[in-house]
């Protein structure tokens, strides 16, 4: 069955395209509200599911953190901010990683593989060293 693309669907995966992050549902509701200022954060969340679960959008759960939403469905992994909770893309050699490891418990189908890295942005590594030059 094929989705039917609503005016707000539309709204949403525009400012998501637009935006060229990885926005949470709130962040995405701010934007979409000022143009549609009767939306409801309900509806924002429940519309990025529903795109996400028919592959029309990514949905990141990076490791207990809030969900965010990417545009680009294409395989490709993240680098998170640990300080700010920007993500940016990496794009890895996925064929560095070879077959899946013998310690794979049995009866196992492996379906894919995400890589996350975290470390420290460049904005935040700026701020950093203001912080410490002041301090010092």
């Amino acid at each position: 069955m094929q989705l039917r693309m609503t005016n707000q669907r539309e709204i949403i995966l525009k400012e998501l395209r637009k935006s060229r992050q990885h926005l949470t549902a709130d962040e995405l509701y701010g934007r979409v509200r000022r143009i549609m200022p009767h939306i409801s954060l309900a509806t924002v969340y429940r519309n990025l599911e529903t795109l996400s679960e028919k592959g029309i959008i990514a949905k990141l759960e990076i490791s207990g953190r809030q969900k965010r939403f990417d545009y680009d469905t294409e395989a490709h992994d993240h680098i998170y901010c640990v300080q700010c909770q920007r993500v940016d893309n990496i794009s890895l050699d996925r064929g560095v990683f070879g077959p899946p490891p013998a310690s794979v418990p049995p009866g196992y189908k492996i379906t894919g593989c995400r890589v996350e890295f975290i470390g420290i942005c460049p904005s935040c590594q700026k701020k950093n060293q203001k912080a410490e030059k002041k301090g010092t």
